[in-house]
């Protein structure tokens, strides 16, 4: 079965007032995530991985320590990883569920440290990518900052939460203010009670 491009949880406008403006969505939804989708059904069409999740490819197909992963790889996993991103952000960013705080604090010090820290990930990418807050093997919690389309799947990790930090994620909106980005993500946009449903 053909993998295909999931609706967006909200209006291509429902952002906007969050600092995501309708433009970016058309441009990082409609085309953007479509074309990995798409690339990806052709890719795989006749070999091993038709049929399978869409996580058994990410993790069969990520080659560790590569310099470069395949075409496969890098299109199921911009697949998966931009399907979290639309869930884990809001129209209105909820205050953050009591337990998701806790575990921050234990992790980080405090939610404006953590802040601090995932928005140096972000930035310190250099080149493509994602910054992440992850739940590791061992139950902790992480900040993590991978290259292109690697997701914390390829780790063993459990992914809470993802910004793009690839210029096509931002530039429309913040030109090439990058950290800008990132703490209007952190402040405006989150869904934090979906970052606490996946720990």
């Amino acid at each position: 079965m053909a993998f295909t491009l999931p609706d967006l949880p909200y209006a291509h406008d429902a952002l906007a007032a969050g600092g995501m403006s309708r433009e970016t969505l058309e441009y990082h939804h409609d085309k953007h995530h479509k074309a990995y989708v798409d690339k990806l059904n052709e890719l795989i069409a006749g070999t091993e991985w038709e049929g399978k999740s869409l996580e058994d490819i990410v993790r069969g197909t990520y080659q560790e320590g590569a310099v470069a992963q395949n075409g496969i790889f890098n299109n199921a996993s911009q697949h998966w990883n931009h399907t979290q991103f639309w869930e884990m952000m809001a129209p209105k960013s909820p205050a953050m569920p009591s337990e998701l705080e806790a575990a921050i604090k234990d992790s980080f010090g405090s939610v404006e440290d953590f802040k601090k820290k995932f928005t140096e990930a972000g930035v310190g990418q250099f080149g493509s990518g994602w910054a992440w807050l992850v739940k590791t093997a061992g139950g902790g919690l992480e900040i993590t900052k991978t290259e292109n389309g690697v997701n914390p799947l390829c780790k063993g990790q459990t992914a809470l939460l993802g910004c793009d930090v690839w210029e096509h994620s931002y530039y429309i909106d913040f030109r090439n203010a990058r950290p800008k980005y990132l703490e209007n993500f952190l402040s405006n946009l989150v869904n934090w009670e979906n970052v606490a449903a996946r720990m």
